[in-house]
């Protein structure tokens, strides 16, 4: 029997798009496999639209299957890479938690010491001890991000030895243009229009800037037709590009986009108006109420900052806000980070009634234990059907 044997996916977006990269020549890639990412087609979260405000189809770009989890990976795997084509040995940055999991993974691949400065109580549990684990240094700093990536910068200006690895390194956005790549690709393969809207979460600009890069480069050299229109959502307690003005102190139950001060302000708002988008701002209940949705409803565990999207999403379609025209081709929202990066969150959320009853922690829940016969007794009783979700 002749059986097909498919391709090997998960190369690294080096092998994949080397053309498209500014990679050094015969610079050896240095990856964890990341990219090639699902994008997961979301038609129970379509339901939720009104029937007459509804795209085609929603598909989520799900960006919390890459190796740490986030989409930073995406750009750690150029800058590390770059980075050791020129002989560096040591790497730093400023971080909310996803470039810091992703610097110290690919740092300890490269063999490379990583420091990393965070704002103190400021990073979920999960982003730590993913850096903690893969050996990076870890100085917390009493402040906020911005206040980090300023010491970082001022500590690089003056030892140069030390490369920063945040987006304000080019490569970093070199990498992540891959994802509107991927979009582009993945929508082709299946044989679908091309993407009408993106629906991405905003913090320090970057990422929305790089998918911008990425569907110009493509339109450029036609692969697309039409650029989609962008959108750019921020947690209320943080919106510096919404209001117009930065915030000093940024506060919002997504960590990831809790910035005040967004490096790439200009360049995302440039990505939005040029593209026929627009930036807007959503609460925390409706960034939680959003991450229960795609739980419940589409099985996809996605951290508080990722969800912003989807409570963009939702917040225009409908009618919560002016400005929405229903896209005649498929609408996508990036999910940025995986859940399991921030489950404190999700349970305090849980337990407040965002989510229905659940335990506080893990403690919690094992307090609940029964014995064996009594989950018997329990399981052999109750109705099934009744699921709320």
């Amino acid at each position: 029997m002749n059986r097909r044997v498919p391709d090997v996916p998960r190369q690294g977006i080096i092998a994949r798009y080397r053309d498209w990269l500014p990679v050094p020549p015969g610079a050896e890639p240095l990856t964890l496999g990341e990219g090639d990412t699902p994008l997961i087609r979301a038609d129970r979260l379509l339901q939720e639209l009104p029937p007459d405000r509804r795209p085609p189809a929603v598909f989520l770009k799900f960006e919390g299957a890459n190796p740490t989890g986030s989409f930073k990976d995406r750009g750690m795997t150029i800058a590390l890479t770059c980075a050791r084509a020129r002989g560096a040995r040591a790497v730093i940055c400023a971080s909310t938690g996803n470039t810091a999991a992703a610097a110290a993974a690919y740092a300890a691949r490269a063999g490379m010491d990583c420091w990393l400065v965070l704002p103190a109580g400021g990073v979920a549990a999960g982003k730590v001890g993913q850096a903690v684990a893969c050996g990076a240094r870890i100085l917390p700093v009493r402040g906020s991000f911005d206040d980090a990536l300023a010491a970082v910068r001022q500590v690089v200006a003056e030892r140069p030895e030390l490369v920063l690895v945040n987006s304000l390194n080019p490569d970093r956005l070199e990498g992540q243009k891959t994802a509107a790549f991927e979009v582009a690709d993945q929508l082709a393969a299946l044989g679908l229009d091309e993407p009408a809207a993106v629906f991405l979460p905003v913090g320090n600009g970057g990422n929305i800037t790089a998918y911008h890069m990425g569907f110009s480069a493509y339109a450029a050299a036609g692969r697309l037709r039409r650029m989609p229109r962008l959108y750019g959502v921020q947690a209320e307690g943080a919106a510096p590009l919404v209001r117009g003005q930065p915030v000093d102190r940024p506060q919002t139950v997504a960590s990831a986009i809790r910035i005040g001060r967004p490096v790439y302000g200009e360049r995302a708002l440039a990505a939005v108006r040029e593209t026929g988008g627009r930036v807007l701002a959503v609460r925390d209940d409706e960034i939680l109420a959003a991450q229960r949705l795609l739980a419940r409803r589409e099985g996809v565990f996605a951290e508080p900052a990722s969800a912003a999207s989807v409570a963009g999403l939702l917040k225009l379609a409908q009618g919560d806000e002016p400005g929405w025209e229903v896209p005649k081709g498929p609408v996508v929202c990036v999910l940025t980070g995986h859940g399991l990066k921030d489950v404190d969150t999700a349970l305090r959320a849980a337990r407040a009634g965002q989510g229905g009853p659940a335990p506080a922690d893990l403690a919690a829940l094992e307090a609940e234990a029964l014995e064996p016969d009594a989950i018997v007794r329990h399981l052999l009783s109750v109705p099934v059907g009744g699921r709320s979700g």
